[in-house]
This record gives C-alpha cells, structure tokens and sequence, in this order.
C-alpha cells in the first residue's frame, strides 16, 4: 500500500548494474530472505499502527472519553507519522537501509509494550505518538530498498508481498486484539500485540540481506528536499492525486473508527471478538489493489479510479441499512473500493511526477494519513450528537468531493508533457 519514498535508486559506481549477481534474483535465497523479511516489516508496521482501532469503545469506556477523544489514540499516530515519513526517506540517503528499519521495528514494539503497562490515558497517548514518529523509518525506506537490492524481473513480485505483508498486518492487527480483548482486557491485547512486534522484528533483522548497493550520502539537503517538494505542489494533477488520498483514507478510517461503536450498541450487541471478526474483510484489500491495477493499465487510470470511489461511496451508504448483513456487506464494498482506488492513485503518482519521484509519493502519504488524523477525528466529534447517521454524512461529504476530484482527473489533467504514459 505504501510508495517508496527515497529517489536515491543509483548503483554504487563500482557495480556493474547490468550484473544479475549484483542483485537479488528470483530464485536465489537472498531473494527469498528479502521477500519474508519485507513481509515481516509490512505486518508488523500496520499490526502495530492499528491494533487499537477496535479497542476504543473499552478505551472511552475505562477512560470516560467522548469517542472523538478517544480516536486520538489512532489519530496521532497517524498525524505524526505522515510528517515523521517525509524525513525518514530523507534520512535513509545517510543511514543504512536495514539498521534504520530495523531499529524502528524493535522500538515501536517496544513503545506499544509500554503502552500496554503504563498507568493513565496521557501515559497511552504519549507512548502511541512516539510509536508514530519512530515507525516513519519502516514505509519510509522498505520499497527503496527494494527498489536497488532486487533484480527488475523480480521486483513486481517482491513488492507486491511487501504491500500484502501491510493488508495482513492491518487485517490482524483489528482481528487479535479484538479477540485477546474480549477475553483478557485491551492492555493484554496491546501487550500481545507488541509482543508479536518484537519477534517478528527479531525476524525481520536475521532475514533481510544487507545492502550491497546502497551509497550513503554525505549530510541531509534539506534545501533539495524543499525545492523538489515545491515543485510538486505545483503540479495540478498532483494536487489532485493527493487531495484524493487524503479523502479516501481519511472516509475509509472513519469508518473503520466507529463501526466498533456502532456494532457493540444496541440493536446489534455484539461481542467485542465478533466485531474483530468483522475487520478479516480487510483481506479483500490485498485482491481489489492487484485487479484494480490490472484494469488500470487496460481501461484508464482516471475511469478505475472513479470506478473504485463509487464502490467505496456505495459502501458507506450501504452500512445506513438495518440488518446486521447488510451493514457488514457495506464495509466489505466500502474496503474492496478503498483499495482499489487506492492502489490507482498511489501508482498514479510515480507516472505523473516528473522527478523525486519518491518525494511525491511521500507528499502524497503526508495527505494519506492527515486525511485519517484528521477526518477520522472529526468524525468522533458528529457521533457523539448524531450517532452513525451523523459519521456517514461526513464520510459521504468527503466521498462527493474525491468523485468529483476523480472525474476532473480522469476528463482534464493529462500526464505533463513528456511524462511515460
């Protein structure tokens, strides 16, 4: 799901690029190591960010938070993520790839153990906005080291087992905690969860082969980073693919936010494992991004993407109706649409930027995840007052807005003159 963030994808002068033996390549057991290790590093990244989306109703409960408070918990990781990723990238061009992803693995698995044990909600709110910051260093450099360490006949494959290794992560991460919750309270659930970070981040450092052709670079050019990042903002069809991002994710985490309150009140009363349960639909993520991607090339980039944003506002209208089945087909809508045009309009990006094309993916995972800060907290703020009614109005008020930036997208920003098509 996330974009490689780093530009810097040149050999080291003393590499004979065209050497397969150079490379990672199908069939060679670095390859394999790399493609688990990069599994590994997606799971645990997105177990760790959202194990504690369906553990808010017990959170507002012990807490005796409003549930816009209590989105916070999700919300500044996210916020500060999305801003931790844009220096990270840039931080990843001096430090080596795997130490910085390997040090952010085992201290975000240690920041969600702490969370687990310390007393009080600032304490918990603390230890999830550090765990935001320090876990910028894995999306940030994962696909970059992919990118120079995998030979392209292999890359396809590799990265697409990075992105499903993140859909997994996402999937268990609501499904465990859910379930270790029901039974055994949300600080066991949180603690599991970190605990299982940590083995999988002891797994992640014994598999990934060391780089072999990353060069590291001398300082960090800020200046560089803020002329290209301009550059980008001026383009219009950028701005739009961002605009998107920002309101696909940010629709597609409120929803997710508050359907944990909306099942476990009445009419539906259910249990906090069988609303866990409900989130295994995230899996269809993993098909929608690769099918979505496949009828791009076929039919358009511009018509996918508004083909996916429709699926995902259906979705949403579709969860306002009673029975339980049709709430739950709903989300099951509103996820295969969330990933496919998602997995449009991130790919879209790198076509359209004409340069640093890993500081535009970064730009456009800055909107991402501002979109789930901030929509998905604001999203809180109507629940509370007007209850799910209220979190759909605002979804489907984001959702008229990215269809319209998806049909401008698709009827009248052309890639820039000279742009691969």
């Amino acid at each position: 799901m996330n974009a490689p963030l780093s530009s810097s994808q040149v050999p080291s002068p003393a590499i004979d690029a065209a050497d397969p033996a150079h490379w990672l390549v199908r069939g060679h057991p670095g390859y394999l190591r790399a493609n688990l290790a990069l599994f590994a590093a997606g799971f645990s990244t997105f177990s760790l960010l959202y194990c504690v989306q369906p553990l808010m109703p017990m959170l507002a409960h012990d807490f005796g938070l409003t549930p816009a408070q209590t989105s916070l918990v999700l919300s500044v990781s996210t916020l500060l993520l999305a801003f931790a990723i844009l220096f990270a990238g840039l931080l990843s061009e001096s430090i080596h790839r795997k130490t910085l992803m390997g040090v952010s693995l085992v201290l975000s698995s240690g920041l969600t153990l702490a969370a687990a044990v310390l007393p009080g909600w600032h304490g918990l709110l603390a230890t999830r906005a550090l765990l935001g910051v320090v876990l910028g260093g894995v999306p940030a450099v994962a696909m970059a080291y992919l990118a120079e360490e995998v030979h392209p006949q292999g890359l396809g494959m590799a990265m697409g087992l990075y992105i499903g290794g993140t859909a997994f992560g996402g999937m268990a991460g609501r499904v465990l905690t859910g379930a270790v919750a029901d039974h055994f309270g949300w600080r066991a659930a949180i603690g599991f969860t970190g605990t299982l970070g940590l083995l999988v981040a002891l797994a992640f450092l014994w598999l990934l082969p060391p780089s072999r052709r990353f060069v590291p670079r001398k300082g960090l050019a800020l200046g560089d980073l803020f002329d290209t990042l301009g550059a980008h903002l001026r383009e219009p069809g950028l701005r739009a693919l961002f605009a998107m991002g920002f309101l696909l994710m940010g629709g597609f985490v409120t929803i997710y936010n508050y359907a944990s309150f909306h099942l476990l009140d009445a009419p539906y009363a259910l249990s906090q494992t069988a609303v866990g349960g409900i989130f295994m639909v995230y899996l269809l993520g993993i098909g929608a991004s690769a099918w979505f991607g496949r009828l791009a090339d076929r039919h358009g980039r511009g018509r996918m993407l508004l083909a996916g944003t429709a699926l995902m506002s259906a979705g949403v209208l579709l969860t306002l109706a009673g029975p339980l089945v049709l709430v739950i087909g709903g989300i099951a809508l509103l996820t295969f649409g969330f990933f496919g045009a998602h997995a449009v309009a991130s790919g879209w990006v790198g076509r359209r930027a004409q340069r640093a094309k890993g500081q535009a993916a970064a730009l456009y995972l800055l909107a991402y995840y501002l979109g789930s800060s901030l929509i998905g907290t604001t999203g809180g703020k109507l629940y509370a007052p007007w209850g799910w009614p209220g979190v759909v109005a605002l979804v489907m008020a984001c959702m008229a807005c990215a269809l319209g930036t998806a049909a401008w997208l698709w009827r009248r920003a052309p890639l820039p003159q000279g742009a691969k098509r």
